[in-house]
């Protein structure tokens, strides 16, 4: 966990990074690990995380007696409820998500009150591909606007990051670098407002079914 270099008056926002992958050497682990940086440096707080604290086995609702969540679900849940907002740096699997992320998700959302809902959410991702693992990014987007997170316009797609990386683990070229932190800053300015200065309160509701029932309609 980081700290911020330079609160000032108010009490810092507290950010929630992960990369999600499970490699050890992943290119996504260096670009999280570089947001956190950013992070500091603009006056915040970084919880700096692994995927492998949030891995889940496959969602199973018999499993789901006695209210059990499985230790992966409980500390994402317990984290992003402790956070102002939470990061993502995600690899592409197949022009998707990693499925092992979306287990997680999903058990996540099983929780009441719904941890996702008005939370704030910037993603990114790393990729030796042309594209960044940006397909990825935007199947990761689907269920978490669908769970009510506000989530950043702005997305970071690093392409051929298997080269994009300096020795120190910095990305080299000076342009990404510095468009890379001004994306950030800019989310935390909109989360900075958010937090201090809402305008507006939005429901999340879900109804699905022509009649009101229970397992169809939710609303927080």
């Amino acid at each position: 966990m980081n700290t911020p270099q330079n609160p000032g008056g108010r009490e810092p926002l507290r950010i929630l990074l992960f990369s999600a992958s499970l490699r050890k050497e992943s290119l996504n682990t260096r670009l999280i690990h570089l947001a956190a940086e950013a992070i500091v440096k603009n006056g915040g707080i970084a919880d700096l995380a692994a995927m492998s604290e949030f891995d889940c086995p496959s969602l199973n609702q018999d499993l789901e007696t006695n209210d059990f969540h499985p230790p992966g679900a409980l500390a994402l849940r317990n984290r992003i409820m402790n956070s102002d907002a939470f990061m993502i740096s995600s690899p592409e699997y197949n022009g998707s998500m990693p499925g092992f992320l979306k287990n997680s998700i999903d058990w996540v959302s099983r929780f009441r009150p719904q941890p996702f809902h008005e939370r704030h959410a910037l993603l990114m991702s790393a990729s030796p591909s042309m594209g960044g693992g940006n397909h990825g990014l935007w199947s990761l987007r689907i269920p978490l606007e669908k769970l009510g997170t506000n989530v950043f316009s702005s997305m970071f797609s690093l392409a051929s990051a298997h080269k994009a990386f300096t020795p120190e683990g910095r990305i080299g070229d000076e342009t990404l670098a510095k468009r890379f932190e001004e994306n950030i800053a800019a989310f935390m300015s909109m989360v900075e407002a958010s937090k201090h200065y809402p305008c507006m309160k939005k429901a999340w509701v879900e109804f699905l079914g022509e009649q009101p029932d229970p397992l169809t309609e939710r609303v927080e």
